[in-house]
């Protein structure tokens, strides 16, 4: 109001001004005459001598830049600051601050952060590099409060997000990060880092419909092969299929899950069980046969002995032939074979059928049904506990391995200690995990 009133008077006095002044002008009758030295003499009208006042308020203007240009100008050349040294200085600042970011000298690197400051006045630039050398000096309040001023500003916003939510993440605060994830990807729905966070803290929280969604957002944005996409997909629908309470509602995911990636063991077994309870027998062993073409696995026989779990033992051994005449040579078809003639008690079949697996590739497995064999053929105890002794201390067979982290688990699971989505991998353990001779 003051101002709007200060205004309004500076208007009156101008306009007062300018009357006054023309009112002069008038009364000075034909003009003005400027008489130089008494000898020259020079005479303006009232429009002129306007005109020739304007005139030399605008070169006498002129002359003051001229002057201060020159007096810049040599100031810059005795080497005075300047707005052009100030900003050398603050980017040279700068520059020094991430170099001793990048050398992990935290402390430095803030000193020189809050000098580029002084100079340049861009806490957009400046206060990323604050925050940063703050966590990395231990300072971690600082760097949250930081963090939080990145936050005001539309192009930093995300910078922010992001910083505290590693933050977060270092202090095991899950659900939080889980929020602060889900605000940095909703900022920046294509960073892959972002997104790859919120997957695993999605997983983690076992909120898999939203995991799955934004690993289709990942397929969109071209971070994730399709092919990786829909076997991750399918890994995580057998999860939500697992969780799911209402069995209808499970065995459709189970399905979806096989329909996604036929050849994922977990699936096939799960849609194997799906088919089974709907009473599609046929359907069943499809899709439990187009998983063990790719890889035959103890669960997929499993799951397909539950087609039929009444049937005498031969008929089993003749049913299985659709399976074991796949992979014939294949170590996992080999004892499977011999594992079925072992319960028909037909051990000279199950002999041949395991052939020298025992002794050109030994595991706990292949020497316990040997061990068996012996037994069911009359041999003398002392023969079975030497195979049974050299089972304990042989290789392992294949297991659950987890790719990150090398955790064996007994059974598959979605997401492994380490957090992260479809890493096992189903292997023979390293010979470090194996039980030594010594031992048996």
């Amino acid at each position: 109001m003051l101002w709007s009133l200060l205004k309004i008077l500076f208007f009156v006095v101008l306009v007062a001004a300018l009357t006054y002044g023309a009112g002069l002008l008038m009364e000075n009758g034909p003009g003005i005459t400027i008489a130089v030295s008494g000898m020259t003499e020079l005479n303006l009208g009232p429009l002129q001598a306007v005109i020739a006042a304007l005139l030399g308020l605008g070169i006498l203007w002129l002359v003051f830049r001229l002057a201060g240009l020159l007096v810049a100008t040599i100031r810059f050349l005795n080497g005075d600051e300047t707005a052009i040294t100030r900003e050398r200085k603050g980017y040279q600042a700068l520059a020094d601050g991430m170099m001793a970011l990048a050398s992990g000298e935290g402390r430095i690197a803030i000193q020189k952060a809050a000098k580029a400051e002084r100079y340049l006045g861009r806490p957009d630039l400046t206060n990323l590099l604050t925050a940063q050398a703050a966590e990395m000096a231990g300072d971690t309040e600082r760097a949250k409060e930081t963090y939080k001023k990145l936050l005001q500003d539309d192009t930093t916003r995300c910078v922010g997000v992001r910083g505290l939510l590693r933050q977060k993440l270092a202090t095991g605060d899950t659900e939080t990060a889980l929020l602060l994830a889900q605000k940095a990807f909703a900022l920046k729905p294509k960073h892959d880092e972002v997104s790859t966070t919120l997957l695993a803290l999605q997983a983690g929280d076992e909120d898999w419909a939203g995991a799955r969604q934004t690993l289709g957002a990942k397929l969109r944005a071209g971070t994730l092969p399709r092919d990786v996409h829909k076997r991750r997909d399918a890994v995580l629908a057998i999860a939500e299929a697992r969780a799911e309470e209402d069995q209808d509602k499970a065995n459709a995911l189970a399905l979806t899950a096989n329909r996604i990636s036929p050849t994922l063991i977990p699936g096939a077994v799960m849609a194997a069980r799906a088919h089974i309870a709907q009473g599609q027998p046929k359907k069943a062993a499809k899709a439990i046969k187009l998983a063990w073409e790719v890889q035959p696995h103890p669960d997929l026989a499993a799951a397909f002995a539950e087609i039929a779990p009444g049937e005498s033992a031969a008929a089993r051994v003749k049913r299985f032939e659709m399976l074991t005449t796949v992979k014939p040579d294949h170590p996992e078809t080999r004892m499977l074979k011999a594992e079925l003639l072992i319960t028909a008690e037909d051990f000279p079949a199950a002999r041949r059928a395991l052939g020298d697996l025992y002794e050109s590739d030994p595991t706990v497995r292949s020497l316990t049904m040997i061990a068996a064999i012996e037994r069911g053929e009359g041999a003398d105890d002392q023969i079975v506990r030497a195979w049974l002794t050299k089972a304990i201390s042989a290789p392992r067979d294949a297991q659950w391995i987890c790719s990150i982290s090398g955790q064996l688990y007994g059974d598959w699971v979605p997401v492994t200690d380490t957090g992260a989505v479809d890493t096992l991998e189903w292997k023979r353990p390293p010979e470090a995990d194996t039980v030594p001779a010594s031992a048996a």
